[in-house]
């Protein structure tokens, strides 16, 4: 039963983040929507159950706690909402995302201190670099706390994942985890069509990484998959999770096409979409 509460629970909170996420971009008339809604299930099980953090004593260099970094950064509404929800800051300020002068900017940005954040993301490539370097930080300290990366599937198309992917490994990087958002799309359509990733499997494997596969849009299978992850750390290997999602997830129409990674629905669709998806926290 305790187990039956806590995915019920996962689920009502990953609901809200959607729901989040469609009306911050439709207020604005822009943002990335796609992403962000295939990811808001991975978010949720990180953040209410995965990560050990203290939101009411953020520090940047989060020594004692593990760290989260989001490599691509367009799905900022979905980390956003997370962020707010677990206690970061409070809810009501997502009514400020992509306005002017404001902490919630397209994407993560560190110059206004806004907490949770901790390094600034979008332009692709670099998250696995800073997450290595946390990563390397910690065991210097002798912090046994982990690092993770989320990046996305076209940005494994950035030379500079891939020198990472190799110094990691060779410097035995063991307290990192890198979860690859798997839709196999983006902005210019599917990554097979814009530069093939060929198999992301055997390759991780071929650089010395330790892969695991879930889907991310099943949060018991996040779940599962992020503890034996994290259970396999310390082993001599950085660790990769390929995470097959669907771009739109939640939302009918934004579902099995690419036109939605940074489209904003207009009214009616908005509409629409939330038709689909249930308050479950109050909307902002």
């Amino acid at each position: 039963m305790h187990n039956i509460l806590i995915m019920h629970n996962l689920e009502n909170i990953s609901s809200q983040v959607r729901r989040d996420i469609i009306r911050m971009v439709s207020d604005v008339q822009s943002g990335h929507p796609g992403g962000s809604l295939g990811c808001a299930d991975f978010f949720t099980a990180l953040y209410f159950d995965i990560l050990r953090y203290k939101p009411d004593q953020f520090t940047m260099d989060g020594f004692g706690e593990d760290l989260f970094f989001l490599s691509n950064g367009h799905v900022s509404a979905a980390w956003y909402s997370i962020l707010a929800h677990a206690g970061f800051f409070e809810v009501k300020e997502l009514a400020t995302f992509r306005k002017m002068g404001t902490r919630l900017q397209g994407h993560p940005c560190t110059h206004d201190g806004l907490p949770g954040i901790r390094m600034a993301s979008g332009s692709l490539g670099q998250g696995i670099s800073v997450g290595i370097g946390a990563a390397l930080s910690k065991k210097m300290n002798s912090d046994d706390k982990l690092v993770y990366v989320l990046t996305g599937d076209g940005e494994l198309q950035e030379g500079q994942i891939w020198e990472a992917a190799l110094f990691a490994a060779s410097h035995k990087v063991d307290n990192l985890i890198i979860t690859v958002d798997y839709n196999k799309k983006q902005i210019d359509g599917p990554t097979d069509s814009v530069i093939s990733l060929g198999d992301l499997h055997a390759k991780w494997e071929a650089f010395g990484w330790q892969v695991y596969e879930m889907n991310g849009n099943i949060i018991p299978d996040i779940l599962s998959t992020m503890k034996t992850a994290g259970e396999n750390t310390g082993k001599g290997k950085p660790i990769v999770i390929l995470m097959h999602t669907e771009m739109g997830m939640g939302v009918d129409f934004m579902m099995g096409t690419h036109k939605w990674h940074g489209s904003a629905p207009n009214a009616e669709q908005t509409e629409r979409a939330l038709s689909q998806l249930a308050e479950t926290l109050g909307d902002y």
